[in-house]
């Protein structure tokens, strides 16, 4: 019978907690530094420091997790990891280059169901388009808030 080893540190752990703390770093930055603020009551740069807030949480969490002593943690799925990079990749450029919230949200949603083990790469993104249609639409039409826009969008 073997005895369960002991690690003093799960590096992949390590590293998820100190990417967020960097996403949150740079989140907190961003919303230091908008140009709309409220008048009254909370500005758009409240949502940002929340979320800043949580993500620091989170990364907090994980340096925690991952210098606890643990027994035989199971191991990472660095290929699941890789399609959610992907995915959030393909988000940051669909903004950066004016192709819209639409195209970067439905890839997102495609590459993370790609990471979950998902293979209807057509359902993916016939359902990621349409959730990020809605969500499109709800943000611009209903609560009047701005979500970039592509070629896509401005035909609303």
């Amino acid at each position: 019978m073997s005895t369960p080893t002991a690690s003093r540190l799960h590096r992949p752990t390590l590293v998820i907690g100190i990417g967020l703390f960097a996403i949150a770093a740079i989140t907190w930055h961003d919303a230091a530094n908008m140009k709309i603020r409220a008048s009254y009551g909370m500005g758009a740069d409240a949502a940002s420091y929340f979320i800043s807030i949580f993500l620091g949480l989170l990364g907090l969490g994980h340096l925690i997790s991952a210098f606890r002593r643990q027994t035989d943690p199971e191991p990472s799925d660095w290929k699941a990891v890789l399609w959610v990079s992907l995915g959030l990749l393909s988000l940051i450029a669909a903004l950066w280059f004016d192709l819209g919230f639409v195209l970067g949200s439905t890839l997102l949603f495609c590459f993370t169901a790609r990471a979950f083990g998902r293979k209807a790469l057509l359902a993916d993104i016939v359902l990621g388009f349409v959730i990020a249609t809605g969500i499109f639409l709800l943000f611009n039409k209903v609560l009047t808030l701005g979500l970039p826009m592509g070629p896509f969008e401005r035909l609303f």
